[in-house]
């Protein structure tokens, strides 16, 4: 897999062809996800809504280069401010379409407030910490723990354990019960497709009120039956028939819908 050297360390990337004169989709992948973890669901939204795209891993993750100690409460700050930008401007992506999935739809999130992009489709979403969260953390901590995740994760990252628990580690940590992005809320003005199963285990729909009552722009919401924290992966017809729509296919040429 192709990678690019950036000021933090190198990034492993995959990037989807599409027509040039259409804004990208950029993916964010969640707290223990990775390029290889997102499966097909990139290729065929791409695809579908006529776009070309990114997927990449963030440092920690996948075959990307290693995180220096611990994760600070403020990663996901990091990651919107310092190298996301960095990324998008080395591989010139101009106002993309951020498609993010937990951890990687609040990095949306935070990018989107300070950053002009088209559109945002975010899966499960966090804005700030709930106690549904936290004990489906310390759930994954003894699947961890007593089950095969450890060799699960092995397949797609290069050291599972510190990817594990530097996730793990931080969000159980008592440093981030306050930590909140609500107050950046104000500041995202592009239009918001919001995804969330009806069984998550690491949120509920008061993440996605906050969401609605807080952005500036146009918000819609989609939420799937019988589906846990992964849509794409769980619902992937459900989750796919909602972005198209909020997206635009290629077919019709259409922009992302405003109200």
């Amino acid at each position: 897999m192709p990678e690019i050297e950036l000021t933090d360390g190198p990034i492993e990337y995959r990037l989807i062809d599409g027509p040039a004169d259409r804004e990208p989709l950029v993916f964010l992948h969640e707290g223990l996800g990775c390029v290889a973890m997102w499966g097909r669901f990139p290729d065929t939204l791409a695809r579908a809504v006529g776009r070309p795209a990114l997927v990449y891993s963030r440092h920690g993750y996948g075959g990307s280069g290693p995180v220096d100690g611990p994760r600070p409460v403020t990663y996901m700050h990091r990651e919107a401010s310092r190298v996301l930008p960095e990324l998008v401007e080395r591989l010139s992506l101009e106002r993309p379409v951020l498609v993010g999935h937990s951890d990687g739809a609040s990095i949306a999130l935070l990018y989107a407030a300070d950053r002009p992009v088209t559109g945002l489709v975010l899966l499960a979403p966090h804005v700030f910490v709930e106690p549904e969260t936290l004990a489906g953390i310390r759930a994954a901590r003894e699947l961890y723990r007593e089950s095969g995740l450890a060799g699960r994760l092995a397949r797609f990252h290069d050291d599972p354990d510190a990817t594990f628990r530097s996730w793990s580690d931080v969000w159980l940590s008592r440093a981030f019960r306050d930590w909140n992005i609500e107050d950046r809320l104000p500041h995202v003005e592009a239009p918001v497709l919001l995804v969330q199963g009806d069984r998550d285990q690491y949120g509920t729909v008061r993440q996605l009120r906050a969401v609605e009552e807080g952005a500036a722009g146009p918000v819609e919401r989609a939420e799937i039956e019988h589906c846990g924290h992964s849509p794409h992966l769980e619902r992937p017809e459900e989750t796919l028939e909602a972005a198209v729509d909020f997206l635009g296919a290629s077919s019709a040429g259409t922009a992302i819908p405003r109200r």
